[in-house]
């Protein structure tokens, strides 16, 4: 894989469009699939972690057009139209993809295997997997269904349960609401916090009724889920992270992200940043299928540490890395706790995230949820490593932008699986 290298920026500057919600694009052509009719899907992420999941669907016996374009056309089959695949449902690094598909299938009447890259194969599947098997799906896996490959035969034997999250997590909740819609009565999901609610949303776009209380979300089953108009999906507040982050740390900086989802379960960096002092409006708010949307302007400003934890971390656990960069440049001591859930996604996060900054002269000490870091006016570029973590080499390379001296990120071709044309986008704001 190449290197990307990252000089000093001078401020990043202009007018900016990003890539579509990987989240919401996972789901799109998934909920697609399993509604009648057609439905034309915009905006889609090109990634390789979305592409696998069109690429899933269409092994599933659906008809998908456009697979590598942002503009898909779904034909849909409706709730029992999915057929056995001829061959291993391959995720790639996509744990999202792995996970909400494993809910798909618990309730289809064949056999699957779901797999992936080597990073994902060592990810916990446990979490979806014990809740999955309660509601009758039959499915295995190494180290008794914990890790990947699942094999999954699922059925119309699916029942419903009342099932109370240890975790906030919309993989998991996405998952049992999916199977759920294969049940006969109500499906419930009860989190600690309230994670990412695009599965909800989503749903309620496609026709279905969808009950929340609080922390706990409620499906029932046998709904049917009819194709939309055309689904236009917004620009991921997650990739948009990293350039609000190096706008508000660059001098200099006056940057206008467009078309960004600033769902309220996703905006913990917006939340986070103003915290710490960062200069950020909202422009243009408007609603885009069932999505709230909005331009985003970031102008530097300087930055101080804050306390991260408790019922933000869930809004924001995808951007904590990036965050740690903010936190590097922030006067003073900032502490990120609540966040173990970092140390099982591509990487460990906490670890590698901490491992690259202190090449860059940050002092960083690990907790086992967290970190605490401590930040200075600049930081040393540095040979870095990607540790196979698209959000990791992202993170550096932003780092690098407000350091002294080149900084380097091996193996960054990482970063395609979620944010494809990221080095582009980057040298186009911050050297232009």
């Amino acid at each position: 894989m190449s290197d990307l290298v990252v000089q000093p920026s001078h401020g990043l500057r202009g007018e900016i469009d990003l890539p579509g919600d990987k989240s919401i694009s996972h789901r799109s052509v998934m909920f697609a699939a399993i509604a009648e009719g057609d439905t034309l899907i915009t905006g889609f992420l090109t990634g390789e972690d979305t592409t696998n999941t069109a690429k899933a669907v269409r092994m599933l016996g659906i008809g998908v057009e456009g697979i590598g374009t942002a503009s898909l056309v779904v034909h849909g089959k409706g709730l029992y139209g999915l057929s056995e695949p001829d061959g291993v449902l391959d995720l790639g690094n996509s744990g999202t993809g792995m996970r909400l598909l494993a809910g798909l299938l618990a309730g289809q009447d064949f056999f699957s295997v779901l797999s992936g890259d080597e990073y994902l194969r060592k990810r916990p599947m446990a979490r979806i997997v014990e809740p999955l098997r309660q509601m009758g799906a039959l499915i295995d896996g190494r180290s008794g269904g914990r890790l990947a490959p699942l094999a999954i035969r699922g059925g119309r034997g699916i029942r419903a349960v009342d099932y109370t999250s240890p975790i906030a997590s919309a993989q998991v909740k996405s998952a049992l609401l999916l199977a759920g819609l294969y049940a006969d009565g109500t499906t419930s999901v009860s989190e600690p916090f309230k994670s990412r609610d695009h599965t909800e949303r989503l749903f309620r776009f496609f026709g279905v009724t969808v009950k929340e209380e609080g922390n706990r979300v409620s499906v029932p089953g046998q709904q049917l889920l009819r194709a939309p108009g055309p689904l236009a999906i917004p620009s991921d507040i997650s990739s948009a992270a990293f350039f609000m982050v190096a706008a508000s740390i660059v001098p200099g900086s006056d940057l206008l992200i467009r078309n960004v989802g600033v769902n309220p379960t996703r905006t913990g960096v917006i939340d986070v940043l103003t915290g710490m002092g960062a200069e950020i409006s909202l422009e243009n708010r408007r609603e885009q299928a069932g999505e709230p949307v909005a331009d985003i302007r970031v102008r530097y400003g300087r930055l101080r540490a804050v306390e991260i934890s408790g019922d933000i971390i869930p809004r924001a656990i995808d951007e904590i890395p990036v965050l740690c960069v903010a936190a590097s440049y922030a006067e003073g001591k900032t502490v990120i706790r609540d966040a173990a859930e970092l140390r099982v996604k591509e990487s460990d996060r906490i670890a590698t995230t901490a491992a690259e900054l202190r090449k860059m002269g940050v002092v960083v000490t690990e907790l086992p949820d967290g970190m605490e870091i401590t930040g200075r006016e600049s930081l040393q570029g540095a040979l870095c490593e990607s540790h196979g973590d698209h959000r990791v080499a992202m993170s550096i390379a932003v780092a690098g932008l407000a350091a002294r001296g080149d900084t380097s990120v091996r193996d960054a071709g990482w970063i395609e699986t979620s944010f494809p044309g990221f080095e582009r986008l980057l040298r186009q704001a911050a050297y232009s």
